[in-house]
């Protein structure tokens, strides 16, 4: 069964099982949902310094090691705060998988601020922590693979999904393909880099100003191609917001049309999938015109 099949029931009551059971130190600790939660993992807070993020189906179980292993060094590198390791947990009888617990961070996620479209600094911000994490050691890091769903792999990875996508596009499908046949006729010639494989609106928080406060969820991470994190080019910025982004991250242009076949790909099948997802439309919008 693959990793969005089969789904364990998570909710406060098993987490306050789990952390009572497994690390009594914290039993006093009230925990409460996080505003904004993800798809891979479920986060909680627990009292006001720490959180506890578990995998939510075996698909993404393989990510808690990882995120153990290297968030440590990764934090030491980039310019913003990053998830901080405090313990890991162990499966149990009430919950099957590994589960970890982190130093809170505190921020709102870019989801909830409304329109950043045009905010050139938050761009900026967000290319160089880009560029930094690219500047991380590689020695021993995990490459693309099913850890991260091929993230950091070429885009063709997904050609089969994604022009099967593009032939429910209408009229579109020709500009897809054409985009796509673009994306998909370079590779990463360098040596492979640190990506951070989700650079999207829930994993980026702000402090009260508006300015990047912190970035978390590096279960899609790894070392390979970097072109899959300058999705929000299309995703979150528009004019000299997306100009500001571009020229921080300075990559060059096949590697932009990898970016741009990532992004395409991703958009296509969200709209197969939901045809009304209007932030969707308007990514491939942006991404066709």
């Amino acid at each position: 069964m693959s990793a969005r099949e089969v789904r364990p029931h998570i909710d406060a009551a098993l987490v306050r099982r789990l952390v009572d059971a497994q690390f009594p130190e914290w039993r006093g600790l009230p925990i409460r949902p996080v505003e904004h939660d993800g798809w891979d993992n479920r986060t909680f807070r627990l009292g006001e310094e720490l959180s506890v993020r578990l995998p939510s189906a075996e698909g993404y179980v393989e990510q808690v090691a990882k995120e153990q292993s290297w968030l440590p060094m990764l934090r030491d590198v980039v310019p913003v705060p990053i998830p901080s390791p405090v313990a890991v947990g162990a499966p149990g009888e009430t919950f099957p998988f590994p589960w970890s617990v982190y130093r809170w961070l505190p921020g709102t996620p870019v989801v909830l601020r409304g329109d950043v479209s045009r905010d050139a600094e938050l761009a900026t911000a967000i290319g160089r922590f880009l560029v930094a994490l690219r500047a991380a050691p590689t020695d021993g890091a995990p490459g693309p693979g099913p850890h991260n769903f091929f993230r950091g792999a070429p885009p063709e990875v997904y050609e089969e999904e994604a022009l099967a996508a593009f032939a429910l596009l209408g009229p579109e499908a020709s500009r897809a393909r054409s985009l796509w046949a673009e994306a998909t006729s370079s590779r990463w010639e360098r040596a492979p880099v640190w990506f951070h494989g989700d650079v999207a609106p829930g994993n980026l928080l702000v402090d009260g100003s508006g300015a990047l406060s912190a970035v978390i969820d590096f279960g899609t991470s790894g070392v390979g191609d970097p072109a899959c994190d300058l999705v929000p080019a299309w995703t979150m910025f528009d004019g000299a917001a997306r100009d500001a982004f571009v020229a921080t991250v300075d990559l060059d242009e096949p590697t932009w049309a990898r970016a741009r076949g990532w992004a395409l790909w991703k958009a296509a099948i969200t709209v197969r999938d939901r045809p009304d997802d209007a932030e969707s439309r308007a990514t491939l919008a942006r991404i066709l015109r």
